[in-house]
């Protein structure tokens, strides 16, 4: 019986430790999915929120991580800082364009091109991943709409004539076809509609892009996804082949990090701008009334992170130079009014705000308001220390002989033609042309060292008669 007994409790012991080694769900065994989302244009904290998102899921041995996009584009170094960092990840990385009435224009068709698999939701669109050139329309090289009932030969050498006007838009161009054809090549899609998505601004629906061979498959939402990509075999870094296991996958998505959340907010233009601004201001003030030392920190502060942001930012040096001389201008135009300097550094500074970040990337603009916030802000300080320095220069001098004249003076004592006033509260040794009596009230004419020189208060009219 004891035999027995201890048999059973043997056999309890081994099935609860069994149990225990096992894996008690599909993350403890790897199978996790993790989402990154990117809603929005992509700049520095999308990269950096990929980067992390890609490190997290390296540690945790995830089975894919989905790349969800809804963007209308970005900046070129962002986009491919993303590509770089999905290309070298030794997990799967899914593009996934979701949900439906969402877009991967621009830099959001390169990303997608890069990762190992490739889906769309229904009623969304890619393409158009023309790079739009500074200081113009995006040029396209590719090919121009015939006119005037020009053959197509007549076509191509307009083409190649607009290319040679303007090398800079062929280069930039050949480069990102350059680009996006490796990774079609790489990722075996469509090669010849990668091209044209750069030369014509091609786009594609869902349904499109699939027949066409742009993605590889159409997914109405997350779960459908995951048991499409169950058992699909993909090739990660290092050449290593992996057969997807989604189908009980656990999804789990991962937030932005403090860093990533950091670069959000102060890498919008119109943030880094008001940061800007806000430096400058804290500055002129800390400069105009040294001692207050709460303007100069915060306004060195936020002008630091300002410079930082726009250290990540494309932006047109140009129209930051514009903005200070404008700056410099209103400045000028507050201690020295001349109207004609000020009127010219609100047309400056306006300029440069409108010139400050290239236009390369949608998404990475000012807004007008803050254009015009600012200036309107800028115009009012200008105007009213402009308007405090006339009135200081119209105000009668508060100190030196210049205040005395003129004040009331009481009599003390008075001997010959000198003696003791009071006046502006303290006690003067005074001296006049005429002898005055105690408790007489006089008005000193002038200062002399120590000494005021005092004269008759002349009689007012409407104190005993006319005078």
């Amino acid at each position: 019986m004891q035999t027995m007994k201890a048999a059973l409790v043997a056999a309890i012991t081994v099935v609860a430790l069994t149990c225990c080694l096992l894996p008690s769900s599909a993350e403890e065994s790897g199978r996790v999915a993790l989402i990154v989302s990117i809603d929005g244009a992509i700049g520095p904290a999308s990269a950096s929120y990929v980067k992390e998102a890609l490190v997290k899921a390296s540690e945790r041995r995830a089975e894919v991580v989905l790349l969800r996009m809804n963007t209308p584009g970005g900046l070129n170094s962002s986009m491919r800082e993303i590509i770089a960092d999905v290309l070298a990840s030794p997990i799967p990385v899914v593009g996934y364009v979701a949900p439906s009435g969402a877009h991967a224009a621009s830099a959001g068709t390169y990303i997608l091109y890069a990762t190992h698999i490739a889906a769309m939701a229904p009623g969304t669109n890619i393409g158009a991943a023309t790079p739009v050139q500074i200081g113009g329309p995006p040029g396209l090289p590719g090919g121009t709409p015939d006119k005037g009932g020009k053959d197509k030969k007549d076509g191509d050498q307009q083409s190649e004539k607009d290319q040679l006007k303007d090398p800079m838009t062929a280069k930039a161009t050949n480069d990102a076809v350059a680009f996006i054809r490796s990774l079609a090549e790489l990722r075996g899609r469509n090669v010849d509609w990668a091209e044209k998505a750069v030369r014509e601004a091609a786009t594609l629906s869902a349904n499109g892009a699939l027949e066409a061979h742009a993605i590889d498959l159409v997914a109405r939402d997350q779960s459908e996804l995951l048991r499409q990509l169950d058992g699909r075999v993909v090739e990660v870094a290092g050449g290593k082949t992996q057969r997807l296991a989604t189908k009980d996958a656990v999804v789990e998505a991962i937030d932005p990090g403090r860093i990533s959340r950091f670069l959000a907010i102060i890498t919008d233009p119109n943030v880094a701008f008001i940061l800007l601004m806000v430096g400058i201001y804290g500055l002129i003030f800390e400069f105009m009334s040294p001692g207050a030392v709460a303007p100069g920190v915060v306004g060195a502060i936020c002008l630091l992170i300002g410079l930082y942001a726009l250290n990540l930012l494309p932006v047109n040096y140009a129209g930051f130079a514009l903005m200070l001389v404008g700056l410099v201008l209103l400045a000028i135009e507050a201690f020295n009014p001349t109207v004609v300097i000020g009127l010219g550094g609100i047309i400056a500074f306006v300029l440069g705000a409108l010139m400050l970040f290239r236009g390369e990337a949608p998404g990475y603009q000012l807004s007008w308001w803050v254009i015009g916030v600012t200036a309107a802000v800028f115009v009012g300080f200008a105007v009213v220390v402009l308007g405090s320095l006339r009135r200081i220069r119209k105000a009668p001098a508060l100190v030196g002989a210049k205040a005395m004249r003129g004040l009331p003076a009481e009599v003390l004592d008075w001997s010959g033609n000198e003696g003791h006033v009071f006046a502006h509260g303290e006690r003067w040794q005074a001296r006049g042309a005429e002898t005055f009596t105690p408790g007489e009230m006089a008005e000193v004419a002038n200062v002399v060292d120590l000494t005021l020189l005092i004269r008759r208060a002349p009689a007012r009219t409407g104190e005993g008669g006319t005078s």
